[in-house]
């Protein structure tokens, strides 16, 4: 077995959804996050409590789990991911606080810590990927994300030197966006394409179709993510549009191979946190074509431009990125407890099977009540309209705790496991 013990993956999971519970319940107090300007303290440090949070901690946890397995050898060292957790932890306490106060020194200082950690997570995964006895296109889109996130990393906090000693060129906003796009592009869409390759195969009993259609896509996303990065800090629409398109195509090449995974699957039914994941892969295509628009002279009038970008940036935070993650924690958290609680078992006594660890029905009811809010989270921010974001975070509260419920669920066979196991001597 290749997968590390289950405490270095959970400290990170658990501490992820400390902060999407904290983000849900700051929206409902402020709903202003999704109707003011998008450049304001508050609404940039909730951005980041959601992001290095939730996402990345998630996102560490999980790749801490799936990278040994996916490559299959050995994680590096247990003990520098636990260096991260904690230099991971005192940084996003220490950055978001000063976010909402605009301290940007004291800002930097935490994001210095963040910054380490992600120094001991990319060098970590990287020497991990290194022990792989086969190196394939899985391996090179994991890869690629530590590279991008080294990048993304590094721009955010370059940024926030630039605020006491300008030295970039061009628009701060440019390169604010820049910094965002090299996130959700090069770190997201890279992991996420990676580990699917791999997952997918795994949980549908399929395997993938075309490894050159998979070698296409990585090259695509990869060009796109990059001149799209340089097209946005030049301030370029033309270079946005055309590497914008380029970055589409990847996606579509990516997109196909999943589909003839899917197409060719030996398990016919699927369960919901599947569904979950594919439907967050799906709203890439509305993303994209919203970004196109944006920097399309035509395509928006310039007093609804500002809260098309608002819309732009939730759809792609709330419509992709959180709901994969959500999608893949219902098919990670169950095998993390499996495997810690009930794998020793194993031929000794009766153990549950991963599915009787959560509730199917609790699981239908996050994804369905998840598109509610998310359609009344984007109604919202395009409209402006205040009363309208506190109901649809009051929605995206409850879809929150539902998850919870049903994560409690699950860790709650940590703590007392299966009576047939409690009374084992």
């Amino acid at each position: 077995m290749h997968a590390p013990a289950t405490g270095v993956a959970m400290r990170f999971v658990l501490f992820g959804l400390a902060c999407l519970t904290s983000a849900a319940v700051w929206l409902l107090v402020e709903p202003e996050i999704l109707t003011a300007h998008h450049y304001r303290p508050h609404t940039v440090a909730w951005a980041h409590l959601v992001v290095l949070g939730f996402i990345l901690s998630v996102i560490a946890g999980a790749l801490y789990q799936i990278a040994p397995v996916a490559m299959e050898t050995k994680l590096y060292s247990a003990r520098l991911a636990e260096f991260h957790f904690v230099a991971h932890f005192l940084g996003v306490g220490f950055m978001v606080p000063f976010f909402t106060v605009w301290d940007l020194k004291q800002v930097g200082h935490g994001g210095s810590l963040v910054f380490l950690g992600m120094l001991i997570f990319v060098g970590n995964i990287a020497r991990t990927l290194n022990r792989a006895p086969r190196p394939d296109v899985v391996g090179a889109f994991i890869a690629s994300s530590m590279l991008w996130l080294f990048l993304t990393m590094g721009a955010g906090l370059t940024i926030a030197t630039n605020k006491f000693w300008p030295f970039l060129p061009g628009s701060q906003l440019n390169w604010m966006y820049a910094h965002a796009h090299l996130g959700v592009g090069g770190v997201f869409i890279n992991l996420t394409a990676g580990v699917s390759l791999r997952l997918a195969p795994m949980f549908t009993l399929s395997e993938i179709r075309s490894a050159a259609r998979a070698w296409w896509a990585f090259a695509l996303v990869n060009l796109g993510v990059a001149g799209l990065f340089w097209a946005i800090v030049s301030g370029s629409p033309p270079a946005q549009r055309a590497f914008g398109g380029v970055l589409v195509v990847g996606l579509g090449v990516y997109g196909a191979e999943l589909r003839a995974i899917f197409a060719a699957r030996k398990r016919r039914r699927l369960d919901w946190g599947l569904w979950q994941f594919f439907f967050a892969v799906a709203t890439l295509a509305p993303v994209a074509i919203v970004g196109l628009a944006i920097v399309s002279p035509v395509a928006f009038r310039p007093e609804t431009l500002e809260r098309w970008q608002t819309g732009y940036a939730l759809l792609a935070l709330l419509g992709v990125i959180v709901p994969a993650i959500l999608g893949m924690l219902q098919k990670i958290l169950p095998f993390l407890i499996w495997q810690r609680v009930y794998a020793p078992f194993i031929g000794r006594r009766p153990v549950p099977s991963l599915g009787q660890l959560s509730s199917e029905s609790i699981q239908g009811a996050v994804f369905w009540s998840y598109l509610v809010a998310l359609v009344a989270l984007l109604a919202a921010a395009i409209s402006g309209s205040n009363g309208l974001a506190r109901g649809a975070a009051a929605i995206w509260l409850a879809v929150v705790a539902l998850f919870l419920v049903n994560a409690g669920q699950i860790l709650g066979h940590w703590f007392r496991p299966r009576t047939c196991l409690a009374r084992s001597p």
